[in-house]
């Protein structure tokens, strides 16, 4: 079964892009993070991967779900790569599926997906690392997006370390002024504080590190084989520049007897 928060830790989670909506606020900063993912031959920090599925299990999970992710993949080279025996725990111990056959609850297995879980209207988090651009600039043109990519990670990281302490009641529901949301107030109140989740690894719990390594978590959740794509990428682009070579030096070849004539 998953872990049960307390009350004051799932009200912390309730985030909808559709409630979170207020007037008012100031210029949306996002922060640049330099991950390790990033760049044609950047790569998935195993070690943050695994710490972000841990801040994911402990802090987000109580509200957000990540059902389009099996729970197998947790497996997978080039993601958190836990062992099979490993991956077998973490799906029994902290979710439960319902068994059409049996007509009751039962131990997730790694043939499932992550549950479905939307609390409060909170959203799904599988996409989320990808549906989101964290930047936009110079006046909306997007050029920022070819030297800084889409920014969807860096959007939450932000969104996650963004709230200034100000509060604000609107129409019965609660709002935190956050530097990285649009409109510059949030219905989600802080999520993570430092020190809130105990790493394993004995790595810095920080918010703001707490903040990056869940991020992480969630574009690898959203772009599973990100690494596979940029390998082609690269295997495809030299193939291009082997065989432009190729073709150039053919055509010079073939035109040299005949340049100088007329």
């Amino acid at each position: 079964m998953m872990k049960k928060l307390s009350i004051a830790a799932v009200a912390a989670l309730t985030l909808s892009a559709g409630a979170a909506t207020a007037a008012g606020g100031g210029e949306q900063h996002i922060e640049d993070v330099a991950f390790s993912f990033e760049g044609p031959f950047g790569t998935f920090d195993q070690a943050q991967l695994q710490r972000g599925l841990q801040v994911y299990t402990e802090v987000c999970a109580g509200c957000h779900g990540l059902q389009y992710v099996p729970l197998r993949t947790l497996g997978d080279e080039g993601g958190p790569h836990f062992s099979d025996a490993e991956v077998r725990a973490y799906a029994a111990q902290n979710f439960s599926v319902y068994d059409e056959e049996l007509e009751e609850d039962r131990p997730a297995k790694p043939t499932d997906f992550f549950p479905a879980i939307t609390a409060a209207g909170a959203p799904d988090l599988s996409l989320m690392a990808k549906g989101r651009a964290g930047f936009h600039g110079p006046s909306g043109t997007g050029i920022n997006q070819l030297f800084k990519g889409m920014g969807g990670p860096e959007y939450i990281v932000s969104i996650l370390t963004g709230y200034t302490g100000k509060e604000k009641e609107e129409a019965g529901t609660i709002f935190y002024e956050n530097t990285a949301f649009p409109g510059g107030w949030i219905a989600m109140a802080p999520p993570l504080s430092d020190e809130l989740v105990e790493y394993a690894d004995g790595h810095s719990n920080s918010a703001h590190h707490m903040a990056e390594d869940v991020s992480a978590f969630l574009m690898w959740a959203a772009e599973p084989k990100m690494m596979a794509r940029k390998q082609a990428g690269f295997v495809g682009v030299l193939m291009l520049v082997i065989l432009s070579t190729l073709l150039y030096l053919t055509n010079k070849r073939l035109w040299a007897p005949h340049k100088g004539k007329h």
